[in-house]
């Protein structure tokens, strides 16, 4: 899933992935869904991959994606600063949503291809998926810089948070496991 504030790239990062072409123009995205059979580290996996809404009017729906998302591809732009200043409270209601202390998350930074225009560097980056946990790319969908790349870690990011029944692990299901075959008199 990919998330994020409106007029990051989400778009434009999803169908350079899944189509190998950049879309120049911007149309606002509610939901659009694409799939993608991919094979990483030797295994094949086929991604349904939810390019989410970044408008402020669709913020209701966010619940319902979060809550069906395995793994997010959390993206701003290199030349927003308030696209990067969004990404704390967005990630703390994944993880809220989630009923989890962590999901599999990467860090993208769009957009590198308009260095002249920054106003995030690559360290305050570096340092914002270092406090959440995660991989981070700096990336271009125009360019097809670290897109793969983005996507290929995050599938990994997944695979490490399934457990060996292919649960995702969250905290009530970790309760519920632990709860299981218990009888209480």
């Amino acid at each position: 899933m990919l998330v994020g504030v409106g007029g990051v790239g989400k778009s434009a990062i999803t169908i350079t992935y899944v189509s190998n072409i950049w879309v120049p123009e911007y149309d606002p995205t509610i939901e659009d869904s694409h799939r993608k059979q991919v094979s990483i580290d030797d295994d094949v996996s086929m991604l349904d991959i939810l390019d989410t809404a970044g408008q402020e009017e669709y913020s209701s729906m966010q619940d319902q994606w979060f809550r069906t998302g395995q793994g997010f591809l959390c993206v701003y732009s290199i030349i927003s600063r308030k696209s990067f200043n969004e990404l704390p409270a967005l990630r703390d209601k994944i993880l809220r949503i989630k009923d989890s202390n962590k999901v599999p998350l990467v860090l993208v930074g769009n957009k590198c291809d308009l260095a002249e225009e920054r106003e995030i560097t690559k360290e305050e980056g570096e340092e914002m998926a270092k406090k959440f946990g995660c991989p981070f790319f700096e990336s271009s969908a125009k360019n097809h810089i670290n897109v793969d790349e983005s996507f290929r870690e995050l599938v990994r990011e997944v695979r490490k948070n399934k457990q060996p029944d292919g649960k995702d692990d969250s905290k009530a299901q970790k309760k519920a496991r632990k709860n299981k075959g218990c009888t209480l008199l």
